[in-house]
């Protein structure tokens, strides 16, 4: 007995469970079989599921399961990243609410309590996803920090190392004071902010005079080491070479010159503060200035700067203004918006760092990963973004991969008592290393020191597509030569430069080809009110509760709707109710076709036949239209198609078609035809809506043991009638003109009316003749060369007459007539209007002219039927 109403929390539990232990998910290489394959990209193991990893895993399972449904051997990878910082500020959080230290703990304690907080909240989300109906072969699951794949970011630093791509030195980095580490230039997010712009006096020494300096960044100026002037500027010519006094400090600094000064901005003069900027650093490289770092690890000033030590950065700054306030060093202050880089991580204020940290040699590494992407070896969706990934590449930074953190692969590099460095997998292989190729006999294990620091979270997951796969540990094993390089990537595109790309140097590099053919790039989801979803704001709906109150094909099918590639998302809930009701809508078709009595006897009627013949033509050319928008990555676009096709052309068309007469039987061949229609549509929306069609799929015919639609055959495309689906739009015409008849004139649907229809093409008409005296309830058809009585409407070149007499408010329809007559004949006169301006005609499009004189052709036709309805009315 199938249920009154679809219940998603029934059957979702049900179907995911029997999909999981006949392990339909599961995948092992298979020469007779096209693999198919993508890997996941790793969420966090601190994350739990939000709206964006609802729609990246959303579109990540349509293309799986449609590809598992065509016969391929699908594999989707699923996994987790370490994400060094993240885990490590939720570790210390811990701690320290068990009155522990990080810095009282050895690295190996500390270790102990990571995995155990990893071990009990890194998995959440990938149970999460399993509320969503993702098919991946969780047999497969990978962590960052496995063995394996830690093995494997070793390997490759040394290979890099080995290689010259990868070295140590100082450089200005990106640091973060509250995690306590350098971060990516792609991990800082730069927001604006209402700062203060302080005008200072700096004293020019031996002369009665200063020069005013405006900076944002009072707190620094004991690191100063020049002001810069541009040498062409007018007003400070007379300076140049002279010496100024830095404020409260009374420190000297040299007057230098140099092009990179904006003459116009701010007062024309610049403090050069090398420590602390980075255009300053690379000013005071090009002059030998001396480089003063007043900050400690935590934002905090120390000795070097003389006052205020000890004291935060911004706090440092309030005090600093108000000094120099009090010593007449202050000229004036202005409200100021600034652009200030803030960590992705943590939210801290970047502070710009020299440091000595590890970097990746980018330029040459890099051009593979370009030349890939702008000649569409490697495949963009939507491809607008190429530009943007090629001026990142054009201007692609050193890569900073140290970071000051434990939780993470730690760095291979061993460092004797003089600063020297020996990069090697163990301590043993460096000391081994040490002994013979420095020839350093003496020397033992006590003697070396690792590198304290990890690598960039980034610098495993760049591996993601090998690792997974063991391809680096085992260059040739079984998987990696079957499952790579992977075909899709899905992803959102704040992460195609730091990771996307990465991923593609790394493929080029490590296996000497691409990692994936294609990239499919999300839109972010957002509120109504365009705002990025986000907890801080409150806007984001708990994913979670939103399958509970919808089902998980209702919220797949709400996120899909609108989410064209590369576009944001401008999330409703009412997306989901959408999706939640197309559930229904397909759950009552089911009910209505499992609920007719079958006869067998007797064929179909002429009319059900039609029916059944124009629905194969459109079901046929609907899966045309949906594989053609598959291939060009057009999901959003290829459920719509299936939507149109099961609400419209399905539900709303064809069962109205077929359907009998209430309390009667349908004959067998018509039944066993919508059957089959409704199973290939099942087999068709599975991959967008899983749960419903299984359910759908198992109960609509005798199943075997073991068969599931998840790996039951994708439709393909058969024959297409095209003539008869253009003749079958003109009848829907008709109808719906009948209809809104009807509706206007205020008669009853039970009110039986006759047709005549004017044509010389009775033959077009003549099949549809059962159909129209069904849906439209028509008493007769008749067929005539001229004139006939009632209400007409023109479809095409015909003109059909509905005889509405006895029916009808003549006097209220003479009324109704005259006004369109009126509005007909003043819209008439406005296009001939337009036809009539020459300059019109001529610098128009031929189409858009074409367009007027067919509007014009319309109207003039409309009129005449409109004059003669009012002369038959009156007559």
């Amino acid at each position: 007995m199938i249920s009154k109403t679809y219940n998603p929390r029934e059957i979702e539990d049900k179907w995911y469970s029997y999909w999981i232990e006949n392990r339909y998910f599961n995948s092992k290489p298979n020469p007779d079989k096209e693999p198919y394959t993508i890997v996941i990209p790793p969420p966090n193991v601190t994350g739990v599921l939000h709206m964006g990893h609802m729609l990246n895993n959303t579109i990540q399972d349509v293309l799986v399961r449609k590809a598992r449904m065509e016969g391929k051997e699908a594999c989707w990878v699923p996994g987790t990243d370490h994400a060094s910082i993240a885990t490590e500020a939720k570790v210390v959080a811990m701690l320290k609410e068990q009155g522990i230290q990080k810095s009282d703990l050895t690295r190996e304690e500390f270790y102990k309590y990571a995995w155990e907080w990893t071990d009990k909240y890194g998995g959440i989300i990938l149970k999460q996803l399993r509320k969503l109906g993702a098919s991946c072969d969780w047999d497969r699951t990978r962590f960052t920090m496995e063995p394996s794949l830690y093995d494997a970011v070793i390997d490759t630093f040394i290979d890099l190392y080995n290689k010259g791509y990868i070295y140590r030195g100082h450089r200005m980095v990106n640091w973060d004071p509250q995690a306590k580490t350098t971060v990516s230039d792609e991990e800082v997010i730069t927001k604006e902010v209402m700062t203060k712009l302080c005008y200072l006096r700096y004293p020019i020494v031996g002369e009665d005079e200063a020069i005013i300096i405006a900076t944002v960044r009072p707190e620094t100026i004991m690191a100063d080491s020049a002001i810069c002037v541009h040498p062409e500027d007018e007003r400070f010519k007379h300076l140049h070479g002279k010496k100024a006094l830095i404020p409260l400090i009374n420190r000297e600094i040299p007057i230098i010159t140099d092009e990179y000064v904006t003459m116009d901005f701010g007062t024309g003069a610049l403090k050069v503060t090398p420590a602390h900027d980075q255009n300053d650093y690379d000013l005071g490289v090009k002059h030998k200035l001396e480089i003063i770092d007043i900050l400690t690890e935590e934002g905090k000033l120390n000795e070097k700067a003389l006052i205020l030590v000890g004291e935060d950065r911004f706090v440092a700054r309030k005090k600093i203004i108000k000094l120099l306030e009090e010593s007449g060093n202050l000229e004036k202050i202005e409200d100021y918006k600034s652009n200030v880089g803030h960590s992705e991580r943590t939210n801290a204020v970047i502070e710009p760092r020299l440091s000595l940290q590890w970097f990746v040699r980018m330029k040459e590494l890099c051009q593979p990963a370009l030349e890939n992407v702008m000649n569409d070896n490697i495949q963009l969706h939507p491809p607008k973004f190429k530009n943007t990934y090629r001026i990142w590449i054009e201007n692609i930074r050193d890569w900073n991969i140290s970071r000051q953190l434990w939780w993470g692969q730690q760095i291979p590099a061993y460092y004797l008592s003089d600063g020297t460095v020996i990069v090697a997998k163990t301590k043993r292989e460096a000391l081994r290393k040490a002994q013979h190729e420095m020839q350093l006999f003496a020397l033992t294990e006590a003697d070396l020191t690792q590198d304290p620091d990890v690598v960039d979270t980034w610098f495993s997951s760049w591996l993601w597509p090998i690792s997974v796969f063991d391809g680096i540990k085992d260059p040739n094993n079984e998987d990696i030569n079957y499952y790579y390089p992977t075909n899709d990537l899905v992803t959102a595109p704040e992460i195609l430069f730091f990771w996307v790309m990465r991923m593609i140097i790394a493929g080029y590099e490590f296996r000497g080809e691409l990692p994936f053919r294609n990239v499919y790039l999300t839109g972010i989801v957002r509120d109504p009110k365009g705002r990025k979803m986000s907890k801080s704001l409150g806007n984001s709906p708990d994913p979670l509760a939103l399958i509970e109150q919808y089902g998980a094909d209702g919220v797949r099918t709400g996120m899909l709707f609108s989410s064209p590639a590369g576009n944001d998302l401008l999330f409703d809930e009412k997306l989901c109710e959408q999706g939640r009701n197309f559930c229904n809508k397909i759950w009552n078709a089911f009910r209505l076709v499992k609920g007719w009595e079958v006869y067998s006897p007797q064929s179909p009627v002429f009319s059900a036949q039609l029916a059944v013949n124009w629905f194969e033509s459109k079901l046929n050319q609907t899966i045309t239209e949906v594989l053609d928008l598959f291939s060009k990555y057009r999901i959003s676009d290829a459920l719509n198609a299936v939507y149109k096709l099961i609400w419209d052309d399905f539900c709303s068309q064809y069962l109205e078609m077929i359907k009998p007469e209430y309390g009667q039987p349908i004959d067998k061949d018509t039944f066993e035809a919508t059957i089959d229609f409704f199973e290939r549509i099942m087999a068709l929306t599975h991959p967008f809506m899983p749960f419903i069609t299984e359910e759908i799929w198992q109960d609509i015919r005798p199943r075997g043991e073991k068969e599931s639609l998840c790996v039951a055959e994708y439709p393909t495309t058969k024959a297409i009638d095209t003539t008869l689906l253009a003749n079958v739009e003109i009848f829907f015409e008709i109808v719906t003109n009948i209809r809104n008849l009807r509706s206007t004139k205020n008669i009853s649907p039970k009110t039986a009316l006759p047709l005549t229809i004017k044509t010389e093409n009775q033959g077009l008409y003549q099949p549809f003749e059962g159909l129209l005296v069904k849906l439209a309830n028509i008493s007769e058809i008749n067929y005539a060369t001229d004139q006939a009585d009632g209400m007409s409407f023109l479809v095409k070149a015909d003109e059909f007459f509905v005889n509405l007499a006895g029916e009808l408010d003549v006097a209220a329809e003479i009324e109704n007539l005259q006004k369109e007559l009126e509005y007909s004949l003043g819209f008439k006169k406005s296009v001939e209007a337009k036809l009539s301006n020459e300059r019109f005609v001529q610098n128009a499009k031929a189409d858009v002219v074409e367009k007027e004189r067919q509007k014009l052709a319309d109207a003039e036709a409309k009129i005449v039927a409109i004059q003669e309805s009012l002369i038959r009315l009156k007559a």
